[in-house]
């Protein structure tokens, strides 16, 4: 019975892991062959590849902590926002053809809730985690309206997508048997 149990669950393991989706780092390429658009482009389930910390100085009175939380660093107090390995997120626009503004939040004010995103010419022109500064290995970024700092690890975040096989081209194959004079 145990015996029974075991392969059971050993075969549910392997249907669930099957089922998972394989994330592959979505990319310049991707776009140039497919020619998608826009409208198409927010079709697409983003993930994000690594974890992406904002951080930023909270002085009271000043904003209102709608998501992450507030910590006392070096006696300061600082709102931190953590956004996971693997998290879906969706395309809310492109400001230029090389650019995505992509949302990892929903709800109330979700599309102010943005990261850029652009391909890397040294990663493959795999789109990654654009900052307007990198200073001292730390990344300026808008999130919110407000100005974030991420640490040069964010650097390394991707957009992740799932490429489904389900796309394979199908090719119809027929053979010449050849012709002769009448």
């Amino acid at each position: 019975m145990k015996v029974l149990i075991g392969n059971l669950l050993l075969v549910g393991l392997l249907f669930l892991s099957a089922c998972s989706p394989k994330l592959s780092p979505f990319s310049q390429r991707l776009i140039d062959q497919n020619g998608w658009s826009e409208d198409e482009l927010q079709q697409i389930q983003f993930y994000l590849s690594d974890d992406v910390v904002l951080k930023r100085d909270f002085t009271r009175g000043s904003s209102k902590i709608v998501s992450g939380e507030i910590k006392m660093v070096n006696g300061r107090e600082v709102e931190e926002i953590r956004i996971s390995k693997g998290t879906p997120g969706v395309l809310l626009f492109q400001p230029k053809s090389n650019r995505m503004a992509v949302s990892f939040e929903g709800g109330k004010n979700s599309d102010a809730r943005y990261l850029m995103f652009g391909p890397n010419p040294k990663r493959g022109k795999n789109y990654v985690l654009l900052a307007s500064d990198w200073n001292n290995r730390k990344g300026k970024v808008k999130y919110d309206g407000k100005t974030y700092y991420t640490s040069s690890d964010s650097a390394l975040a991707t957009l992740m997508v799932d490429l489904k096989k389900s796309g394979r081209t199908n090719v119809k194959s027929r053979s010449a048997k050849g012709r002769k004079i009448d």
